[in-house]
């Protein structure tokens, strides 16, 4: 007798929750939006509306489709709003189109007036706090060391961090008791990742300014790492990629 090959049959239903979202991706400004956010980071509805050529109007309407589509997340840092992507899933689904496309778009650059001044994006204080390529590289590399863990707004630190910040000079148990969180992440808008904030990122930044470590700008919000900090922040974050 024949053999009979029985082949699974795809539910119907998969196939029409598969038509919408493809119809939301295969726009060209959301696509370039998508393409934009594949670098990992968070950025503001301004720059991707730059990057698809489109109007704030309209890129806030395509931003808020996305979003129900659960395609990107939203994430509100003061008065502004950045945008990323939602989850890993959907990077690889991105990256595997492009992979069947067989070429790699060029985002569109955004223009030199539009970019963060040097020394503000390199360090800088946000509120009291260290922020800018510096202060994202130091709260990766205490998440790397053990010292913190977690991420966003749920980040507590370790056993290992409370030792670390007992040597420091860090009084943790002072910190504890006020209404403000310990520790967060707070999305950096020049890096457009996450620095550290709340009281313990507050006693850091004191924590440095004391050492000598930092010195702060009477112009600005700017920071230098002083020939000292650099010495010091080689030694205490060695597996940060430390640009001093």
């Amino acid at each position: 007798m024949p053999v009979t090959t029985r082949y699974a049959i795809p539910e119907p239903a998969a196939g029409m929750r598969l038509a919408p979202l493809g119809a939301i991706i295969g726009d060209p400004a959301r696509a370039a939006m998508l393409w934009t956010l594949m670098d990992g980071t968070a950025k503001p509805a301004g720059e991707l509306a730059y990057v698809a050529g489109a109007s704030a109007q309209s890129a806030s309407q395509h931003l808020a489709k996305m979003i129900d589509a659960g395609l990107l997340l939203q994430e509100v840092q003061g008065r502004h709003r950045y945008y990323r992507i939602a989850r890993p899933e959907v990077a690889t689904a991105l990256e595997a189109l492009m992979a069947a496309v067989g070429t790699t778009p060029k985002p569109r650059a955004v223009p030199a007036a539009r970019r963060t001044p040097e020394e503000l994006r390199y360090a800088r204080t946000c509120y009291d706090h260290l922020a800018g390529e510096l202060g994202v590289s130091i709260y990766d590399a205490m998440r790397a060391e053990h010292l913190l863990e977690g991420e966003g707004k749920e980040v507590q630190v370790t056993a290992a961090g409370h030792r670390w910040l007992a040597k420091l000079g860090i009084d943790e148990e002072s910190l504890q008791g006020k209404r403000r969180t310990l520790a967060c992440g707070c999305l950096d808008w020049s890096e457009r990742r996450h620095h550290l904030a709340g009281t313990l990122g507050a006693a850091l930044l004191s924590a440095m300014v004391r050492e000598g470590w930092l010195m702060r700008s009477k112009k600005s919000r700017a920071v230098r790492v002083t020939p000292q900090g650099a010495s010091a922040l080689r030694k205490h974050f060695p597996r940060a990629s430390l640009p001093v």
